[in-house]
């Protein structure tokens, strides 16, 4: 069996443009309903939280000192730290956790 690698290339391409100009063209005024505001103002860092916890634990060396600095970094940032801050801490977690580990 033959896989043609343009078809795939053309529906990836039809799918990606269909959920970017669909919106568009169906939705003309303004959002109004504050559930779908709400849900559509979230969408970023939920799409980016997703795409960040699996570098997170699997970039370090060993899973723990992933895991160790994950769990600092949030606890940092629930204390008020800065992100410069909480980046300096996760990165002190994991040299330190692999170097004596």
């Amino acid at each position: 069996m033959t896989h043609d690698i343009n078809i795939y290339i053309l529906v990836a391409s039809a799918v990606t443009l269909a959920i970017k100009i669909l919106p568009l063209t169906l939705i003309r005024g303004e959002i109004k309903n504050r559930t779908v505001r709400s849900f559509l103002h979230y969408v970023p860092y939920v799409t980016l939280a997703v795409m960040t916890f699996p570098a997170i634990i699997d970039a370090t060396q060993s899973q723990i000192s992933g895991t160790l600095a994950f769990v600092a970094g949030i606890f940092s940032a629930w204390f008020g730290a800065s992100l410069f801050k909480v980046a300096v801490i996760c990165c002190t977690v994991v040299f330190v956790t692999e170097l004596f580990g």
